[in-house]
């Protein structure tokens, strides 16, 4: 019978150690008057708390895409806020709308900064998150994004840019960047051509700031979205998926959470 009873228990104890899964959930904020619209990642089974990350959609909109890598995040042990830097959850299907959206927020930094900061503030409020411990990814157009957050001076401990634009109408100045800035690019991608790779990297160099440029041959831009050889074809855009580039620029970025949220 104690067999029977301690077989039980356990069996009860594995099942609510399975149900203990990635939490996602959608989240309301303001910022300057405008309702924003975000999504919000965490593993309940984790006591604590831990550092959190903000993910900054590509040029679409915030879809199923970045809250796909909110919950990665999760998975990590960390708290994900995938962001939303248009208003009321827009989300669009067509580059020519993309563009417009996207050029939008280029355009009006103060605004994207109010966003991006609106977004942050429900991150470093959320009762799971460390309020000292917060980075940033970006995604394409969202890479563009965390990079200027980044050189406005965003108290963000480090920056991930996967395929993002690179160049700025506001230059880093020594000391403006708090943390570390690591950028994933693809040799093939004509979106950021060897020249503004090389004239970023001179930008960096010139502010100090702690960084590192990775460069994958053949990678054609949006290489970490899985749909975006399907979306080149469809709309004739040089964009496709690289599973060599994603795999390993995810895996570096997770030795960059690492080394940033150890770094004291």
């Amino acid at each position: 019978m104690k067999n029977i009873i301690l077989v039980m228990l356990l069996s009860c104890l594995g099942s609510a150690t399975a149900q203990a899964v990635v939490q996602g959930k959608e989240v309301s904020y303001q910022a300057n008057g405008k309702t924003l619209k975000g999504y919000i990642a965490y593993d309940d089974a984790i006591k604590g708390k831990r550092p959190g990350v903000i993910v900054v959609h590509e040029w679409w909109g915030q879809n199923e895409y970045p809250r796909k890598r909110a919950r990665m995040l999760a998975e990590l042990g960390y708290t994900a806020l995938a962001v939303d830097m248009y208003g009321d959850g827009k989300v669009v299907d067509n580059p020519d709308d993309a563009g417009k959206l996207a050029g939008a927020v280029y355009k009006d930094m103060a605004t994207a900064k109010a966003r991006f900061e609106a977004g942050m503030d429900v991150l470093r409020k959320h009762e799971t998150v460390d309020a000292s411990e917060i980075a940033a990814f970006g995604y394409c157009f969202g890479g563009g994004v965390v990079l200027n957050m980044a050189r406005l001076g965003g108290d963000l401990k480090g920056v991930a840019s996967f395929h993002g634009s690179l160049g700025t109408e506001n230059p880093a100045q020594p000391g403006k960047i708090k943390g570390r800035i690591i950028s994933f690019s693809g040799d093939a991608d004509p979106m950021i051509a060897a020249d503004k790779v090389a004239a970023f990297k001179n930008e960096m160099e010139s502010a100090g700031v702690n960084y590192r440029v990775v460069i994958y041959p053949g990678a054609k831009h949006a290489f970490s979205n899985p749909d975006a050889t399907e979306t080149g074809k469809k709309f004739n855009m040089p964009i496709a998926y690289d599973a060599i580039a994603d795999k390993d620029s995810w895996e570096q970025a997770k030795v960059f959470l690492h080394e940033v949220f150890a770094a004291k």
